[in-house]
């Protein structure tokens, strides 16, 4: 069967999992070697050159990423994929490959902590500006654009305030001005939403996260057009080294076989535990796409296919009840990162996003009693004990 005519279940089960043909194992093989041998100068010269396929050193390719690299793209619905060593690698490797010194990036205000530190503190430093805005307003999306504009990157939903961004509206006007895409799909990955679906030109991951799925690995992953990949991997990758290991390359390959099941349990566990949050009396108000009560409700249900394990809630009491709630759970573990088989709860003002300024994380929504949670694979009703008698203790409530 044509990858292109399975469905997600099967592709990641099978696409970038086949057997290995040399021996039979079933499970897909780790090449764990930094470099391969030629059979003789003229095929090594060959390969050089690009006039032969096959490997030449693991920085410039190797088997068990490349099963990888093909197993993304085909959840994705891509051309073609790259793995790297970690999400961050991944970002930045697609943001440099585009831009040069003069060139102007626009980006949501709601981003990931060092993503926000890479485009504010990093880039700039070498000539490229950077517009902070809401790329939920498309009407700010189309006056923010200038002749120098490159790239429009954003994450949706967003991390931490779970905001939504109209991908289809976004799209239409880069497309109109010759500007890339870029889109952060960790917290929804492709089980539950396929940016390039809505016409999005490149769509990065932490792999880390729901792809790997176990806590045990750093990875990174792109997805886009073949050429522009292509150019990608010829140079920002290449060049600058971003390179994931083969052993963690496979990790992610194990991780992605269970991807589908896995985020539609966690998903079934956030839904009654937003629900919870929402009647609560010590909390604030909820953010999750899944509920009703979401601004972008709608919106979440265009463009998705669910609904994620990722919340967001603030509570009363502001920053001493995030950091009281954090230090109160018991079964949820109180640690950064996300979609993994524990739940996770974090307090963003004090931990994911302490580097942007006071000023910058109330821009960006981020209140300082905002708690983020990532709902993890336990019994809902223990997730729902523990996080009732942190409650109390954190809101008196």
């Amino acid at each position: 069967m044509d990858k292109d005519d399975m469905r997600l279940e099967t592709k990641a089960t099978h696409v970038g999992q086949e057997p290995d043909p040399l021996t039979g194992s079933i499970v897909p093989p780790i090449y764990q070697t930094s470099t391969f041998v030629f059979p003789n100068v003229d095929e090594g010269a060959a390969r050089f050159r690009g006039e032969k396929d096959g490997y030449i050193y693991t920085r410039l390719g190797n088997p068990t990423i490349t099963a990888l690299e093909r197993s993304v793209s085909a959840l994705e619905n891509g051309e073609k994929g790259l793995a790297f060593a970690s999400g961050m690698a991944a970002i930045s490797s697609v943001i440099m490959a585009i831009v040069s010194a003069g060139d102007h990036i626009i980006a949501d205000k709601c981003v990931y902590g060092c993503t926000f530190a890479f485009l504010t503190e990093i880039l700039t430093r070498f000539g490229v500006s950077v517009d902070l805005i809401d790329c939920s307003d498309l009407e700010q999306v189309e006056k923010s654009v200038k002749p120098n504009t490159r790239i429009i990157y954003f994450e949706t939903p967003a991390n931490p305030t779970l905001k939504m961004v109209d991908m289809e509206g976004v799209v239409r006007i880069a497309k109109k001005n010759g500007i890339t895409t870029v889109v952060d799909n960790t917290f929804m990955s492709p089980v539950f939403q396929r940016p390039i679906e809505w016409g999005v030109d490149v769509v990065v991951h932490s792999a880390t996260k729901f792809l790997g799925g176990h806590g045990d690995l750093i990875a990174g992953v792109a997805v886009g057009r073949k050429e522009f990949m292509d150019h990608v991997a010829e140079t920002t990758l290449k060049d600058i080294g971003g390179v994931l290991s083969p052993f963690d390359a496979w990790l992610v390959l194990r991780g992605i076989k269970t991807l589908p099941v896995r985020m539609r349990a966690a998903q079934g566990n956030a839904m009654v535990i937003a629900r919870f949050l929402e009647q609560h009396q010590g909390v604030e108000r909820v953010y999750y796409p899944g509920l009703s009560s979401h601004p972008q409700h709608e919106l979440a249900k265009k463009q998705m296919y669910g609904f994620g394990s990722m919340i967001s809630f603030e509570l009363k009491g502001g920053f001493d009840a995030g950091k009281k709630l954090m230090d109160s759970v018991e079964l949820c573990h109180l640690a950064v990162s996300l979609g993994e088989t524990s739940t996770l709860v974090e307090h963003p003002a004090s931990m994911t996003h302490s580097s942007m300024t006071p000023e910058a994380r109330e821009a960006a929504g981020i209140a300082d009693g905002l708690v983020r949670i990532s709902v993890g694979l336990e019994h809902v009703d223990d997730l729902i004990a523990d996080l009732s008698q942190a409650l109390k203790k954190a809101t008196g409530f």
